[in-house]
């Protein structure tokens, strides 16, 4: 029993300083996510400009490329329609961010990350001590949440001991 507390309170608070990255992951994130935009859009306004001096909107450009009997040609329509629709996406994502307050932005990571760009920032990710509210906040909760995990899984353990451990003789 002695070890017990020693083991949790070092568990909670692994679970406290990992759960504390979760804003500075998704801070860099958002960096990335702005570079992401304007690479996407430098390769929208391309087409555009192309697609313009052949009398044509972006759509039309897309659509007509899509309908080539080209496969090659075919294949670059699909993609910069990918491209458009995913420019799209991480503009409104970029909205919601700003329109969100401290622990929103959270919310709007855990729901709305282009799972491709988050990969990316997770391969690049370097942990930072956290020093805004969200952090220190999620930091707690990670901290109680792992306490509490660790504490469940006891009760369930020695629970199960109880039902299946070894029997104790009713004469001693």
């Amino acid at each position: 029993m002695m070890l017990a507390r020693p083991v949790a309170l070092a568990f909670g608070l692994l679970a406290g300083i990992t759960a504390s990255q979760l804003p500075e992951f998704a801070q860099q994130y958002r960096q990335r996510l702005g570079g992401a935009i304007d690479a996407l859009q430098t390769v929208m306004l391309q087409a555009a400009e192309d697609a313009q001096r052949s009398g044509l909107d972006v759509d039309g450009a897309i659509a007509r490329l899509k309908a080539s009997g080209d496969q090659l040609v075919a294949a670059q329509g699909r993609s910069l329609e990918e491209i458009g629709d995913r420019l799209a996406n991480m503009r409104a994502e970029r909205e919601a961010y700003a329109e969100a307050d401290e622990f929103g932005r959270l919310l709007v990571f855990l729901t709305s990350a282009d799972r491709e760009l988050a990969r990316r920032t997770y391969d690049d990710f370097e942990p930072a001590v956290p020093v805004t509210a969200e952090g220190i906040l999620t930091g707690i909760l990670g901290l109680f949440a792992g306490l509490g995990s660790l504490r469940i899984s006891g009760a369930f353990l020695r629970g199960l001991w109880r039902v299946f451990g070894p029997r104790r003789s009713a004469t001693r």
